[in-house]
Order: structure tokens, then C-alpha cells, then sequence
């Protein structure tokens, strides 16, 4: 057993003793005892605010998945087709499979060719076979995400004008399926159909909720269904959700403003080292030719890589932010 196929079982076993304990120690003790406070301070308040508050909480938290990532997704098979209805491309599974398969291959074979080394060039097969369709998806997922939600308000505000007008819910989600373009029209298109067929409509839209999975669309189906329970005016309540999701889509775009810069840097610092290793390599193959060969550059090559990534980790972490 060489070097390299000993490095590849000793990160195998630390991924395995790893993810064992993420299973096993269960959820943040610190965590749980700020919840169950908060809790008991919605329950003994006596604002109109913290008991709307609450209600909200309970009523996402219902909404959550149990299992698995994707909500309303009842296998990891189905979760992955939910991912790839969510770019609006028309993938079908077994396509996405062939795909990620091929390109495995592909990758293996070229890197093989190149190092004459199996356990390498499986592992960089796998890790771009895999993690490329993936990141290929959840781009078109992102896209579709800020068009659905740049345009939501406007359907929004196109909902209280109907209901303004006198024009019954089910009227006001046709005019808005017909009049919005783009996913927005879509979604409230397929809410209308499901509606028409016999479902109801707090069914049709948490089935589109969870098929989107965007928070600002939770937000309204939300506040339909407390609305349905407890009554009020409709169309002043999305009045007021049409501009609080204004509001934050424009803290979304001061938020990526502010941290436009340290990403900049963070995308030209990492990928100065595959820039100035593919020059030099197209330049002089033999100088860098041993990286495919010697077992110990290998290692410090997968090493480089291993911590690169997790600096890229961290300084996603770092400006990310949830709103």
C-alpha cells in the first residue's frame, strides 16, 4: 500500500468518525434552552407582536422537513428531483445520473492518463463529477430563486389591487398567474390549476411552497392561513408583507455591496495558485511534471487543496449572512 492510498483511507476514516458524531450529538443544549426561553416569553406576553411572533414560529416550524433536506420531499431520491424542478430547466433524474456519471468517467480517465495513478484520479473523478452537476443546478436554482423573488412584490401588490377592487382570492391568483412574467406567472399559474381541480388552497400553496423552498414565498402562504384563522383585512396584511419583502431585498443588495470587496479578494487569492500552476505547467511540463507521479507531491498537492478549501469555508462563512 502506497502512500497515497493510505492518505485516502486514513481522510476516509475521519469523515466517517466525523459525520458519527454530528449524527450522534444531537442538538445544542445552548440552543434548546433559548428556544424553550423564548418560548415561555411569547406564551406570557401580553403584545400583539410577540403572539404574532410566535405564531409564525410554530407555523415554519410545522412547515420544516423532518428527514431530509429538501421539505416535502419523503426520500433522498425525491429531494433530488425537487432540486432539479427548482432550476425550471425540465431536468429529469435519470438524466442528472448519466450526466454525473459520464463526467466522472471522463475526469478518472483523463487524470489516470495524466498521473498513472487509480486512487487519484477516482478521487478527483468523483469529487468533479459529482460536486460540478451539483453546483450546476444549485446555480440555475439561485437564478431562478432571484427572479422568483424580485418579482413576488410586485404580484403581491397586484393581489391587494385585486382584492381592493372586491375580487375573491381565487380571481385575484388567475389575474396575477396571467399579468406577472417569468417564474412568479408560473407558480401562481400550477397554484390556480390545483385549485381548479379540487384542492384547497392552503394545500396548493404550501405543496408550492414546498416545491420552492424560498422564505418569502413561506411568508405568504403564512400569512394567508393565519389570516383564514383568525380574520382581518387581507389586503392591508399584504399590503404590509409586499413591503416588508421590499425592504429586505433591499438589505440583500446593501449586504452584498458591503461584502462585494472581501469577495473579490477571496475569488482573486484563490485562484491565483491554479492560475500560476496551469501557466507554468503550459509553460515548462517537465518542472511540474513530477506533481502527477511523486506519491509525496501528490500529498502535499491534496494537502494545498484541503486547506484551501477550508479557507474558502470560512471566508463564505464569513460573509454570509442570513436576514
Amino acid at each position: 500500500m502506497d502512500i497515497v492510498q493510505t492518505l485516502l483511507i486514513t481522510v476516509v476514516i475521519f469523515l466517517v468518525i466525523v459525520g458519527g458524531y454530528t449524527l450522534l450529538s444531537g442538538p445544542s443544549m445552548g440552543k434548546a434552552q433559548k428556544r424553550r426561553l423564548e418560548a415561555v416569553r411569547f406564551r406570557y406576553s401580553d403584545s400583539a407582536d410577540a403572539k404574532m411572533e410566535s405564531q409564525l414560529k410554530k407555523a415554519i416550524a410545522a412547515r420544516k422537513p423532518k428527514a431530509h433536506k429538501v421539505a416535502g420531499a419523503g426520500s433522498r431520491v425525491e429531494a433530488l428531483e425537487m432540486r432539479l424542478d427548482r432550476t425550471g430547466k425540465g431536468w429529469s433524474l435519470s438524466s442528472y445520473i448519466y450526466a454525473s456519471l459520464g463526467l466522472v468517467l471522463a475526469i478518472g480517465v483523463v487524470v489516470f492518463l495524466q498521473s498513472r495513478s487509480l486512487p487519484m484520479s477516482l478521487g478527483v473523478g468523483l469529487v468533479i463529477g459529482l460536486g460540478l452537476p451539483h453546483m450546476v443546478v444549485g446555480y440555475f436554482i439561485k437564478r431562478r430563486t432571484n427572479e422568483f423573488v424580485s418579482k413576488f412584490p410586485d404580484g403581491i401588490e397586484l393581489l391587494v389591487r385585486g382584492l381592493r377592487s372586491g375580487l375573491p382570492v381565487a380571481e385575484t391568483l388567475q389575474v396575477v398567474a396571467e399579468e406577472i412574467p417569468g417564474p412568479v406567472g408560473l407558480e401562481f399559474k400550477g397554484i390556480v390549476e390545483r385549485i381548479k381541480i379540487g384542492k384547497t388552497m392552503e394545500d396548493s400553496l404550501q405543496e408550492t411552497g414546498d416545491k420552492l423552498g424560498i422564505p418569502e414565498f413561506n411568508f405568504f402562504t403564512i400569512t394567508l392561513a393565519i389570516q383564514r384563522e383568525t380574520g382581518g383585512n387581507l389586503a392591508e396584511t399584504l399590503s404590509n408583507l409586499a413591503d416588508v419583502l421590499r425592504k429586505r431585498s433591499q438589505m440583500k443588495l446593501k449586504i452584498k455591496a458591503m461584502s462585494s470587496e472581501s469577495k473579490a479578494s477571496a475569488y482573486i487569492v484563490g485562484s491565483l495558485p491554479f492560475i500560476v500552476f496551469g501557466l507554468i505547467y503550459w509553460i515548462s511540463p517537465d518542472y511540474l511534471g513530477q506533481f502527477f507521479v511523486d506519491d509525496r507531491l501528490i500529498v502535499a498537492g491534496l494537502g494545498g487543496l484541503v486547506w484551501m478549501s477550508i479557507g474558502a469555508f470560512i471566508m463564505a462563512k464569513m460573509v454570509s449572512f442570513e436576514i
